[in-house]
C-alpha cells in the first residue's frame, strides 16, 4: 500500500506499483519513472525520457525505443521520497494500470507549496 502526505493532510492507495511522471519545466519533456512497493521500500524498476533537451541528456546505457529513451537508474530502494509541489511548474502525475491523475488529486486542500512525500503505509 502506497502512502501520501503532503503536511496535515494524507492518503493511502492499495496498489503495489505504480508511474510518477511530469514534465521538465523549461523544455516540456515527459518524464517518467516505475516504482514497485517492496520490503518496506520504493523501488525504482525503469525510467523514461520522452525527449531531449538543455541538462536533460539521456543516461549512459539508454535504450531510444519509438522516439523515447529507457533506462534502469541505479538507484537504492528508498524508504521516503520527497517531491515539491508547486504552482509555478506542472504539477507531478501518479499512473496506476495506465491511468494518469494529478498527485496533487490524492491530497485535496495541499499548500501550493506543500513537499508530498510518499513512502509503502506501515503494516
Amino acid at each position: 500500500m502506497l502512502c501520501l502526505a503532503a503536511g496535515a493532510v494524507a492518503a493511502s492507495l492499495a496498489i503495489e506499483s505504480f508511474t510518477l511522471s511530469w514534465m521538465h519545466s523549461i523544455e516540456k519533456i515527459r518524464w517518467e519513472e516505475d516504482w514497485r512497493i517492496e520490503a518496506g521500500a520504493l523501488v525504482l524498476t525503469e525510467a523514461r525520457i520522452r525527449g531531449t533537451g538543455a541538462g536533460m541528456e539521456p543516461p549512459d546505457g539508454s535504450v531510444l525505443k519509438r522516439g523515447v529513451w529507457h533506462y534502469r537508474p541505479a538507484v537504492p530502494p528508498q524508504k521516503l521520497v520527497r517531491l515539491a509541489h508547486s504552482p509555478y511548474t506542472t504539477g507531478y502525475e501518479l499512473c496506476v494500470n495506465g491511468r494518469c491523475r494529478p498527485l496533487a488529486d490524492h491530497l485535496p486542500g495541499i499548500d501550493n507549496s506543500a513537499v508530498i512525500e510518499l513512502r509503502e503505509c506501515a503494516p
